[in-house]
């Protein structure tokens, strides 16, 4: 069994907006009432609940003790516990940093709930969902009749627009499509268009925040002159956070019909495993470029959606030397870990005007089906 989520725009009106507001705050609450609770235990010498054990304290107790926990879904409040009880365990295995308590205003506002005898429903144009009713939707895809709905996360975003996230489990069919080197593509990762393959091609991806840029730094210098906390200062906020969102949009947008337009021509697609959160850094100076190109969220496109029709993802060690070796003889120029070499000609074999990038993602695709047929 696999999973899948459709991401929805929904419209709530007032009164629906309104109960999400006091679900987002309920879950909040619980979420860090648990965690004082969990740390008073841990204090006391006590073994720390569990996740049924919370789960049972927080019915039991604490919606007693605060009747407003009654007003909002049963099933996000239990999944806030659970949440709870899964960053616990992530601790414990080193997996990640202890629970923080969570800020009403720097917190995402967000809240899951489970689908049980049919509260949970996509029709036409709405989403129904417990205690919401019928939500006014944007339902852009169908699911597919065998899939079986799970749950649903509903989340606003930081200009106010409201998503629901459907999780579906359908049965995952094993395709497999044998790789040649015909069906195989490799990329070499720029800086400055996300990608070159070994066909020759360059992506060219626009720079979507460089468009952007000076429409946001007007929005934030007029930001600067609003009283902190006044109603003025949220509204720019919002606008703000709306140019952010446009841009975001904007990037995954064309890193989709990238991704799916290589997975539908191209069985295997080999790419390095290079770490994007080190190349973002200072030392490098072109962090902005390298966050605004997305290449780590286009491999995972990439990734899934060759596994959905059969084929692989290779990834190549990124201390491979690829930008180094001549493909067509094998020779290795040291000198080429000068970044600003673009072109070169090889003294071995007498190939000239050999374009970095181009020569990289061949060695790329070639050492990816060498790993590919070993394994």
């Amino acid at each position: 069994m696999a999973n899948k989520a459709i991401v929805y725009t929904i419209y709530p009106n007032k009164e629906q907006a309104i109960l999400c507001q006091k679900t987002f705050g309920c879950c909040r609450f619980v979420y860090n009432q648990m965690l004082t609770i969990q740390q008073e235990l841990y204090k006391n010498g006590e073994k720390h609940l569990s996740k049924l054990s919370a789960n049972n304290y927080c019915t039991q107790h604490l919606k007693k003790e605060y009747l407003f926990l009654t007003e909002v879904d049963k099933f996000a409040l239990s999944n806030a516990v659970f949440h709870l009880a899964n960053s616990y365990d992530r601790f414990f295995k080193k997996q990640g940093g202890f629970p923080k308590y969570k800020n009403k205003h720097r917190a995402k506002k967000s809240y899951t709930t489970n689908f049980t005898n049919g509260n949970i429903v996509v029709g036409d144009n709405y989403i129904k969902l417990p205690k919401l009713g019928k939500v006014k939707a944007k339902i852009h895809r169908i699911p597919n009749s065998d899939w079986k709905l799970k749950s649903a996360t509903i989340t606003q975003n930081r200009d106010d627009r409201y998503q629901v996230s459907i999780l579906f489990e359908y049965e995952a069919k094993e395709l497999y499509t044998p790789a040649t080197s015909m069906s195989t593509l490799g990329l070499d990762y720029k800086s400055d268009g996300l990608y070159v393959d070994s066909e020759g091609n360059n992506c060219n991806m626009p720079h979507y925040y460089r468009l952007s840029q000076n429409k946001l730094a007007k929005s934030q210098r007029k930001l600067k002159h609003k009283t902190i906390g006044g109603n003025n200062y949220r509204k720019q906020q919002k606008r703000i956070a709306k140019i952010h969102r446009h841009i975001a949009n904007q990037r995954k947008d064309f890193l989709h019909k990238k991704s799916t337009e290589i997975a539908n021509q191209y069985t295997c697609v080999c790419v390095e495993n290079l770490d994007m959160r080190s190349m973002a850094n200072k030392g490098f100076g072109n962090g902005k470029a390298t966050l605004d190109n997305g290449y780590g969220m286009f491999v995972n496109f990439l990734e899934y959606k060759l596994k959905d029709r059969g084929g692989y993802l290779v990834k190549v060690d990124k201390w491979f030397p690829s930008s180094q070796l001549c493909h067509w003889c094998g020779y290795r120029n040291g000198n080429l870990k000068d970044l600003r070499i673009r072109k070169w000609d090889c003294p071995c074999c007498g190939h000239k005007g050999i374009d970095r990038d181009w020569n990289s993602a061949i060695n790329i695709k070639v050492e990816g089906l060498r790993i590919l047929e070993s394994a």
